[in-house]
């Protein structure tokens, strides 16, 4: 009984072996041969594999086995083997024949160089291991060099509008997420004529316009989107982009638009409150949101809630219902609790900011006791309160002059917040996340840039946080419909108006000198463009980049370098995205079972076990990211069966393949993980174990590998 490994790799030396029973009632011997094929062509390959000596000896007693073994070199250039074992013993013999898959020692490795520049001006970049080929490596082989590049990132927040619109549940907040969507498609569309063209010419854009980050760029993923399990979500992301030119029909948007705003009026409740979803009880949350809304698409000009005596006497309605839950939530405070406690809640807080926008509506001289005592809680009690709350307090003390108070909170934030050069202005409480409405990060961010705009006017701390807003948009999809139209309000209120910016972007690679507005196919609005090189005209010089911009404003992209290479020369690349592998052997001690670090110089044997210790660090939040960890064909898997996992509140689906096990990681947060699986030595011989490589599907230029290792097994 031959014992075969799952696949051969090339330039690996291996012993194979087999196993010979005798289920006979006597003694005997005989020979053993091994006899290797072309699986292609069916030619002998014996030869090519340094199978020299083909025929083995062997001797057993009865009721017994004994092994016997071939040491194999395995050669480049043939692309699967064909063995046959044959035994003979006297008038006995039996035999095994079976195909093996010969893997190439070469790896197709992308690596890249993200760039990032947001200040009109010149920014270099380097990218180091192209220049130097991998420290001047014999035996690497350029394939590869594109530039991808995104001149005006902010319209991509445009194209997340057609996912508020087609979400398929009738729930209010959905309802007004469609509503909102369509205002504020026309309120662009008839506002500015410059975007309405570039919408013109998204309508006759080429397919190719309307890919979604998923499915852009497959030739520089690490794997197909089809061999993943979020195709349906790559799918889905390009219909949506496929239906945002339809979305801005002028005719289209008004019918809408008054479609959902008589339904809104319609799924109102007597009381003034709106429910979840129709017949449910009134929700306090999702009143105060949709409120919230009307207020700012009526602070941003789209729509007059004066204007129209229907909405206007919703929202009157809405108002009265918000001033009663807070008198409501006063009157049990006064039964069951004490005044002078911290009484602020969550929802009270979100009550104060959205009834700071409407301050043209007196409370009721019956709600003014409440009103009063909640507004002196919030100036006592909002250094207890998280960051979005403290944003909250300080928008509402603002609104009601309270300047002093509001302006402390402000210079709070600004101490505790975070500044980066590439990521912007942002605070460590968006990457903790959490299960509630005021722990959300993107809304968090949204209602910061808000206090840091109309409270202390610093147009410079905006635009540095609109950056991380943009830069989660580049990694994430926003995952919400609450999320996308706080971000949409943000990106157009806010700061400048990054959408009326030209496109002014001069790129150069060494002596190449780039005008995206002359290469074919580039995105109108986005400027988005990629251009590529192939192997011969490749060279050192390509990778000094000089990025100029002639206005404020974020611009990104990535240089992609794509490379044959043996696998033992791999050496480590790293990007935001850091990579650090080990394998270990389990070892028994008198401290039981202890695990000892793999190195050159380890004796490792058939039947050890094997830990593999994958540590991934990552410095912000990745959706859609695969990880794929190749292995010696002399290792044997353990965990054969793949499934979802959980591993300290982090989940991601791990799939067991002959030549590699594979990790996929719907959404990474920011942060260092440990991922460990089994293997057991199987074969004798000296392997290559591959690399390990980690890519953000949703944004290829977040890649990352291991380096390359041997390993060496002893009989």
């Amino acid at each position: 009984m031959p014992n075969p490994p799952r696949f051969f790799r090339e330039n690996d030396r291996i012993f194979f072996t087999a196993k010979i029973t005798n289920m006979t009632d006597k003694d005997i011997d005989g020979i053993a041969q091994l006899e290797l094929f072309n699986a292609v062509t069916m030619e002998p390959v014996d030869a090519l594999f340094g199978n020299n000596n083909s025929k083995l000896k062997f001797a057993v007693k009865k009721g017994l086995s004994t092994p016997v073994t071939w040491e194999l070199q395995v050669p480049e250039d043939v692309p699967a083997v064909n063995y046959r074992v044959i035994a003979k013993a006297g008038n006995f013999s039996d035999g095994e024949e079976k195909i093996v898959p010969v893997v190439s020692n070469r790896m197709l490795v992308t690596e890249s160089m993200p760039m990032s520049i947001k200040q009109k001006g010149e920014k270099k970049f380097r990218f180091e291991k192209l220049i130097s080929q991998n420290n001047g490596s014999k035996t690497l082989k350029n394939h590869k060099l594109t530039l991808e590049f995104t001149s005006n990132p902010v319209w991509y927040a445009l194209q997340s509008l057609p996912y508020l619109i087609e979400y398929p549940y009738e729930c209010a907040e959905q309802m007004f997420s469609r509503f909102y969507a369509n205002s504020i498609a026309s309120h662009i569309v008839n506002s500015n004529p410059k975007i309405k063209k570039v919408f013109d010419s998204w309508k006759d854009a080429t397919p190719e316009s309307f890919l979604s980050k998923l499915e852009k760029n497959q030739e520089l993923k690490s794997l197909l989107l089809e061999e993943t399990p979020w195709l349906i979500d790559g799918k889905k992301e390009s219909e949506r982009n496929k239906q945002l030119a339809v979305l801005f029909d002028i005719n289209k948007m008004s019918n809408e638009c008054n479609r959902t705003l008589n339904r809104l009026i319609k799924m109102q409740v007597p009381n003034g409150g709106w429910p979840w979803f129709d017949g449910g009880p009134d929700d306090q949350y999702i009143t105060q949101h949709i409120v919230t809304g009307f207020a700012r698409l009526n602070q941003m000009k789209i729509i007059n809630v004066n204007d129209n005596s229907e909405t206007n006497e919703m929202i009157k309605r809405a108002i009265h219902y918000m001033d009663e839950k807070l008198q409501n939530e006063y009157e049990e405070i006064k039964k069951h609790s004490t005044l002078s406690s911290d009484n602020l809640t969550h929802s009270v807080i979100q009550y104060l900011y959205t009834r700071s926008f409407f301050r043209d509506i007196p409370v009721s001289k019956r709600g003014r006791e409440a009103f009063d005592y909640f507004f002196d809680l919030a100036r006592k009690y909002w250094l207890q309160k998280n960051r979005y709350l403290q944003g909250m307090i300080a928008l509402a003390l603002n609104r009601y002059d309270e300047h002093e108070i509001s302006s402390k909170i402000i210079a709070s934030l600004k101490e505790n917040a975070i500044q980066n050069e590439e990521m912007g202005m942002y605070w460590k409480e968006n990457y903790e996340g959490g299960w509630y409405w005021w722990q959300a990060p993107i809304e968090t961010q949204v209602l910061l840039i808000e206090a840091f705009d109309e409270v202390a006017h610093d147009t410079a701390s905006v635009e540095e946080m609109k950056l991380w807003l943009l830069k989660s948009k580049q990694t994430q999809n926003w995952s919400t419909t609450k999320a996308t139209t706080d971000a949409i309000y943000a990106l157009i209120r806010r700061g400048i108006d990054l959408f009326q910016q030209e496109s002014n972007v001069q790129i150069s690679l060494g002596d190449i000198k780039i005008d995206p507005k002359k290469v074919p196919n580039a995105q109108a609005g986005t400027g988005y463009f990629k251009k590529s090189w192939v192997s011969d005209s490749i060279n050192k010089s390509m990778g000094d980049v000089i990025v100029s911009k002639k206005e404020n404003g974020v611009a990104w992209g990535a240089v992609y370098w794509q490379y044959f290479e043996q696998l033992d020369k791999i050496v480590p690349h790293e990007t935001p995205l850091k990579l650090n592998k080990k394998l270990f052997v389990q070892r028994l001690s008198d401290k039981g079972v202890t695990l000892e670090p793999v190195t050159g110089q380890t004796a490792l044997k058939p039947g050890d076990k094997i830990t593999v210790r994958i540590e991934l660090r990552s410095d912000r939040d990745l959706e859609y990211v695969h990880m794929k960890d190749m292995r010696a064909s002399g290792f044997e898997p353990l965990n054969v069966l793949s499934g979802y996992k959980w591993q300290d509140g982090f989940g991601y689906y791990e799939s067991t393949r002959d030549v590699s096990t594979n990790f996929f990681i719907s959404f990474l947060r920011k942060g260092t993980y440990v991922f460990e699986y089994p293997l057991v030595v199987n074969h004798a011989g000296d392997f290559s174990n591959g690399v390990t490589t980690i890519q953000c599907m949703y944004a290829p230029e977040y890649t990352s590998h291991s380096e390359g290792l041997r390993v060496k097994v002893g009989r």
